[in-house]
């Protein structure tokens, strides 16, 4: 069931991010500069970018996986980033 909906929100993040260009409008978690790795929106003081944890999540991997993975981004920055999403993606719909 977990599964399921972390894939199911993974979708409605990619989504709002991909259909509606989410933006990170004054953002501490995201970052965007074309001179960090093309303009690719990374986790701020990081190059790893914020699709990454997406396709983590898609792939029914745990936010624990996703960090191991790389070390540079904190717990903190991807619930805020997770939060964020969420917050924008409601008030989309709302």
């Amino acid at each position: 069931m977990r599964r399921a909906t972390s894939n199911a929100y993974n979708k409605l993040i990619k989504l709002a991010f991909e259909e509606q260009k989410l933006m990170f409008n004054n953002s501490s978690i995201i970052s965007v500069s074309p001179d960090v790795m093309g303009g690719t929106p990374v986790f701020a003081g990081t190059r790893v970018p914020v699709q990454t944890l997406l396709d983590y999540l898609k792939a029914g991997e745990s936010i624990n996986d996703f960090l191991d993975g790389f070390p540079t981004v904190t717990r903190e920055q991807v619930i805020a980033f997770l939060e964020e999403a969420g917050n924008n993606l409601v008030s989309m719909v709302a």
